[in-house]
């Protein structure tokens, strides 16, 4: 009976294999390292940040930019909803300390108009609120939270519907749409 040899520095099938399933393990854990630390990407259900994202839209938001800091007025972020087990995208419109008000359609920040293009002329009118929740205008934020809403601002339950939410609950910065290729580009 003859003996099969193995040529010096050939792997064996048992290290391929061990190698393979290494690799694999790498590339999962890269994968979930990925999407824990640094990326998140998200489908939009609704209409409510039309027309700056339009329902089917993909998104990629960023988890770097707020390792030091936290999210700043007018930045687009994902967060969870306090009321329900899933992932919300709105603009922030006020941090900690600022206060809202809604005078005639028209959001005002610590006593100022804001400009707000995006909205394409929407009204900003109050909501009734979620059951539990009071918003009384004018808002004022409380240290540690943030004032959201869409930019479909006829078709939003943001933060007139559920009130502030707490900062901590951000879970990116959403800053590209990759998908379909007709709307791929930077979000602002």
């Amino acid at each position: 009976m003859a003996k099969h040899a193995t040529v010096a520095g050939e792997p064996t099938m048992g290290r391929q294999i061990v190698e393979l399933v290494i690799m694999i393990l790498l590339v999962i854990g890269c994968y979930f390292g990925l999407r824990t630390f640094i990326v998140g990407t998200y489908e939009i259900p609704s209409g409510s940040m039309q027309d700056t994202i339009q329902i089917g839209d993909r998104v990629f938001s960023e988890k770097l930019s707020y390792y030091n800091r936290g999210p700043l007025p007018g930045e687009i972020v994902t967060f969870d909803d306090p009321l329900e087990d899933q992932t919300l995208i709105k603009r922030v419109i006020a941090v900690g300390g600022d206060e809202v008000d809604l005078i005639d359609g028209s959001v005002y920040v610590n006593g100022e108009k804001l400009d707000e293009p995006y909205t394409d002329g929407k009204p900003s009118y109050p909501l009734d609120h979620a059951y539990g929740i009071s918003v009384e205008y004018p808002y004022k934020v409380p240290d540690g939270y943030l004032w959201v809403m869409g930019d479909n601002r006829t078709n939003s339950a943001d933060s007139r519907y559920f009130g502030a939410i707490p900062a901590s609950s951000v879970t990116g910065h959403a800053n590209i749409i990759y998908w379909p290729i007709e709307h791929i580009g930077a979000l602002e």
